[in-house]
């Protein structure tokens, strides 16, 4: 009877036990997310919330600025880690630990690095601006996204969406150029490319936006530096792409690495929790940049590990990359109610609800696919070169040089890059392989199909003093028709921590172009760089220039494409290119200046750039109509419609951004001389004509902000400015 009762006992346990296990309401998938959130942090301890406020790194780091150990063994109750590889099976096994050798089962969210493509290389972010395609990088990143998810990344750093105006900072290839408006639509088609529809979507990964914020300030365009960033500048000029994106649904983003104004990004409550949260509403969470915690003992505003610990976190920032001051001091913070546990809770709260949308609680394993099947797909590969095309900016052409004779018989292929697989792939192309990428050179073999003869020669290094490889290149050139000279910087010469002092390309590059171009035969200069170069003495050497940035995987047919004609150039520069380095910081919506004329130019230059943001030509002849309004006078509700009509002339089909930019001349505030409110690019037919239009909403195209984030719609006389034409309308109350 004893035994009888005592099974009766242990089945009814193990009934309840099952009842209970069937009733976790955060495992349950009909259960709202929050309800599953509200459930799963009232089940935690103050420890396993810890955990999941920490991200440690698993895999070997290459990253020569991110220089850390690999993880051996791996708390599985933590919450994130940043995955150097893109093994989905030992992802699957790392994740295995966290839902099954944990009470709770809580999974991991892997991180990662995908900057301009995973596998298949992207052309890096400062080029796709100058496509002006938004939705071709929407795409390209939905690649990416995809590529990444199959090797067990679910989550981005990317978009980087710091307006940069100086060329000396490496970090400005990782962004979208110099204009606010222009690094919001191209953050936002970067957040919905890798986002998709739905977070929960099978190939979709978290995006995170960074470095939050006035990072591309950085003084003298020294990396990790402070930044004087004003009210007025933090609200006119770098939150603007952030606001954007955050509406867009950016899951994430992360705080930069630079002092604002006396106050660390890192530790700045006014940016990450009084903009962020309570005016944005953003409810993902804030990761901090690689050690960017430890940094601030750094930054001087921190006596130690435990106080920096303290100050990040009660800023704002809910999650610790890498140097693990959360783990090491939170405990005690709390147990000292130094930091309340509400506090701890919403951050666990954030972290878990990216962790829940992501869909990670119910699918949390990546579903294996072979490597052939996961990268380079041929649509993918699509994407990669229509991109790179799209990317190329033609900066001079003198005598339509180009593209090239169709008569022509050869080529002299010359310079460090003309055969360079690596450096085309740019910074930040970790799990880009040097074997994928198709070189300049290979590119012209393909092109012309043995039908043109290309001499090749390398002719000198990137860098150095050695000159042995002169006369070879000469050689070449002289039994050659025309010479194509491709110069550049090595991939590691911008990104992070690679600062310049001067945006020159190395003498002995210079030095190469001054002696081909001795030879007297035409010459045409290929650059591929991750910033704007100066370009003074190189230009008047040559007949033609084009800027192909480092355009990735599929660069070399791109290249030979624009060269031969068989594509048209359509970029526009997303950048100002400057005259000289000591021109900086120069960009194009600068204020006025209080003398006019020459006064107050420099003496020994000239005060204008080498090439101007937007700058760009193509082998059509576009020629804009005069742009029409709907009215010369609007209301403050009414929309004003602008209208331009565009003519290929040309006998090549090609396409053309209409970028449209308006001015304030007067107002309480000192406004930009003009600034970009709209572009929209469109193919037009040889021969044909094309209608663009511009939709003016006053509140949104015509007001400004002053310097506490509040928009100021002020009546008064407006200007229309499109490819040189200055077009006045007033707003009437």
């Amino acid at each position: 009877m004893k035994l009888i009762l005592l099974i009766f006992i242990c089945c009814s346990f193990m009934i309840t036990s099952c009842k209970q296990e069937d009733n976790l309401k955060y495992k349950d998938k009909t259960v709202t997310i929050e309800d599953r959130i509200n459930d799963l942090v009232g089940r935690m301890t103050l420890k396993e919330k810890i955990f999941q406020l920490n991200q440690y790194i698993f895999g070997v780091n290459t990253n020569a600025n991110n220089i850390g150990e690999t993880i051996n063994e791996i708390p599985p109750e933590i919450g994130s880690l940043i995955y150097f590889s893109s093994d989905p099976e030992t992802r699957n096994q790392l994740q295995k630990k966290a839902m099954e050798e944990t009470r709770l089962g809580i999974p991991i969210l892997f991180g990662f690095d995908v900057i301009h493509g995973f596998r298949t290389i992207y052309p890096i972010s400062l080029a796709q601006a100058c496509s002006w395609n938004p939705e071709l990088v929407k795409n390209a990143c939905a690649v990416a996204a995809k590529e990444s998810k199959l090797s067990g990344v679910d989550w981005t750093f990317s978009p980087m969406i710091d307006v940069a105006r100086d060329a000396r900072w490496g970090r400005v290839a990782e962004g979208y150029g110099e204009d606010q408006y222009t690094n919001a639509v191209f953050g936002v088609a970067s957040v919905m490319g890798y986002q998709g529809e739905s977070l929960s979507d099978t190939f979709s990964i978290a995006a995170c936006l960074k470095h939050y914020v006035g990072y591309g300030q950085s003084e003298g365009g020294r990396d990790y530096r402070y930044t004087e960033v004003s009210p007025q500048s933090l609200w006119e000029t770098f939150l603007p792409p952030y606001e954007a994106c955050v509406k867009a649904g950016a899951a994430t983003l992360m705080s930069a690495f630079n002092d604002i104004s006396g106050v660390p990004a890192t530790a700045n409550h006014y940016t990450l929790t009084e903009i962020l949260k309570e005016r944005w509403k953003h409810d993902g969470f804030v990761v901090s940049d690689w050690d960017a915690v430890d940094q601030l003992i750094n930054q001087g505003v921190a006596g130690d590990r435990k106080e920096a610990g303290y100050k990040a976190f009660m800023a704002g920032v809910e999650m610790d990359m890498k140097d693990n001051i959360y783990m090491e001091n939170i405990p005690q913070l709390v147990n000292e109610k130094k930091i309340p546990i509400e506090k701890i809770d919403d951050a666990v709260a954030r972290i878990l609800r990216i962790k829940f949308r992501l869909g990670l609680f119910d699918k949390p394993y990546t579903t294996i696919v072979e490597e052939t099947n996961r990268y380079l797909q041929p649509a993918s590969r699509a994407i990669a070169k229509q991109l790179a095309v799209e990317s190329i900016v033609l900066l001079k052409n003198e005598k339509q040089i180009l593209p090239l004779e169709t008569a022509l018989k050869s080529i002299a292929l010359i310079g460090p890059m003309a055969n360079d697989k690596s450096n085309l792939m740019g910074a930040w192309s970790y799990n880009g392989k040097e074997q994928d990428v198709e070189s300049i050179l290979e590119g012209l073999i393909k092109e012309y199909k043995n039908e043109v003869s290309i001499n090749f020669s390398k002719g000198c290094d990137f860098d150095g003093i050695d000159e042995a490889g002169f006369q070879e290149a000469i050689k070449a050139a002289q039994k050659s028709e025309i010479i194509i000279v491709c110069l550049g910087e090595k991939k590691n010469w911008s990104g992070e921590n690679a600062s310049r002092s001067s945006i020159a390309l190395p003498p002995i590059q210079e030095k190469l172009v001054t002696e081909l171009h001795k030879t007297g035969k035409p010459l045409i200069l290929v650059l591929s760089n991750g910033r704007p170069l100066e370009l003074v003495r190189l230009e008047p050497l040559a007949d033609a220039i084009v800027e192909i940035w480092q355009p990735g995987t599929e660069g070399g047919s791109a290249v030979a494409g624009i060269l031969s004609g068989k594509f048209n150039p359509s970029g526009k520069l997303a950048i100002t290119f400057p005259l000289t380095t000591g021109q900086i910081p120069i960009y194009y919506n600068m204020r006025p200046s209080a003398r006019t004329g020459t006064q107050g130019n420099y003496q020994d230059i000239s005060t204008e750039p080498l090439y101007w943001f937007g700058h760009g030509m193509s082998y059509s002849d576009f020629e804009y109509d005069s742009v029409r309004i709907s009215s010369e006078k609007i209301t403050r509700e009414q929309k004003l419609i602008a209208e331009v009509t565009v003519s290929n002339s040309g006998k090549m089909t090609g396409k053309e951004t209409v970028l449209w930019f308006i001015s304030d001349p007067v107002c309480s505030i000192s406004r930009p001389v003009k600034e970009l409110k709209y572009f929209d690019k469109k193919e037009i037919q040889a021969g044909s004509k094309t209608t663009f239009r511009f939709e003016i909403d006053p509140m949104r195209d015509l007001s400004y902000v002053d310097a506490t984030g509040n928009r100021i719609l002020e009546s008064g006389g407006f200007y229309i400015h499109v490819n040189g034409q200055k077009l006045k309308f007033e707003l009437v109350d």
